[in-house]
């Protein structure tokens, strides 16, 4: 029987990510158990932290099956400087024992969702354990200073030892493809068991509905979205999620905010919209990502409307699928996606190839 031991990125009482799809998949084929091993801070402390700290919807995911376990190793949060591993390695010693002894039986199979010191500590002590680096982000981008020198100096140690690379992004697959031969491109995907009943739309009476749902933070482009309200008074801008950057002050009347709400309740919104709506800019952080809500509208048969970034570049032929290059043709894409009308088998078959089973399936791990 195989066992997995991942090292996620998030912890697994937040809401159902990549992460968790991998490690469900993987139980669901195997039949194998699992330890999961929440992440802990691998920088220093910002304020936007504490801010985080008040998001409670992002404790969703509060028990664990009987095939999983999980630990949360102690830290202090000093990694970026060096000799850090040193000092926390005394606080890891218990943790380190856990993995070492679930590890123990053959056939064990080590996945690490974020480069951090105690990632490349277990790496060096399973080396009998197939390894695999599933990158999900340019986590380097995400810091500054030294926490993203840091950052970068141990993802290229992980990249290096590790026997294989998942990206979810095209970018993240050209960024590690010299330095590793298995790196393999497996996009992000959706669950389909969760997606509801897809329902051809009438002819909907009232203001169309322009709508976003997710995290609005530093990635958020709101010249793109004040653009948007700007040229399409006739329409209601719908912006559901938790804020952590600030919006600006004098935002154009059909703007309306929601806050966080459930997975379950996000979808039943989301259904309310007529257009759906990826607006981030376009840098160095967005660069590497696959927006998992791109495959959740489409599996509710809704035109997106995005931004030319990351894996949304690539996307420019994709049923349903739209891209504003700038500001200047905003009103005329928001044109075409409202002229755009998904079909039951269209939908159907999105979804069929599209789930996190048939990503991680087709990529040949187990």
């Amino acid at each position: 029987m195989k066992r997995l031991v991942y090292l996620s990125p998030v912890p697994w009482s937040s809401f159902a990510q990549r992460p968790h799809k991998f490690v469900t998949w993987f139980h669901a084929s195997t039949g194998g158990d699992v330890l999961w091993v929440d992440p802990y801070p691998t920088r220093f402390p910002s304020l936007s932290d504490f801010q985080r700290l008040g998001a409670k919807a992002d404790r969703q995911n509060m028990t664990n099956p009987a095939w999983l376990s999980v630990i949360r190793p102690s830290v202090l949060p000093i990694e970026p400087l060096p000799g850090s591993g040193m000092v926390n390695a005394l606080i890891w010693r218990s943790s380190l024992r856990v993995v070492d002894e679930f590890a123990r039986p053959n056939n064990c199979l080590l996945v690490i969702g974020k480069p951090s010191v105690l990632a490349l500590t277990v790496l060096n002590s399973l080396k009998d354990c197939r390894s695999i680096y599933d990158a999900m982000d340019d986590f380097p981008a995400f810091y500054a200073g030294l926490s993203r020198w840091a950052m970068r100096w141990r993802e290229g140690q992980l990249v290096r030892n590790v026997d294989s690379v998942l990206a979810s992004s095209t970018a993240i697959q050209r960024r590690w493809s010299h330095i590793v031969a298995d790196v393999q491109l497996v996009h992000n995907g959706l669950d389909a068991e969760v997606m509801p009943e897809f329902a051809s739309p009438g002819l909907a009476k009232g203001k169309k509905v322009l709508g976003y749902v997710g995290t609005i933070a530093t990635w958020f482009d709101w010249d793109w979205v004040i653009e948007l309200a700007r040229v399409r008074p006739d329409a209601v801008v719908r912006l559901i999620g938790p804020v952590f950057s600030s919006a600006p002050v004098d935002l154009p009347n059909n703007i309306e905010m929601l806050p966080s709400c459930s997975h379950q309740a996000a979808l039943a919104a989301m259904q309310a919209f007529d257009v759906s709506l990826i607006p981030f800019k376009i840098n160095q952080l967005t660069a590497s990502v696959d927006p998992i809500k791109y495959y959740e509208y489409r599996a509710l048969g809704l035109p997106v409307i995005s931004t030319d970034f990351g894996e949304m570049a690539f996307r420019s032929g994709e049923e349903g699928t739209f891209l504003s290059q700038g500001l200047q043709d905003i009103s005329a894409v928001v044109e075409r996606a409202l002229q755009h009308s998904a079909t039951t088998e269209s939908v159907q078959q999105f979804r069929a190839v599209n789930t996190w089973e048939f990503r991680f399936s087709g990529a040949k791990i187990i």
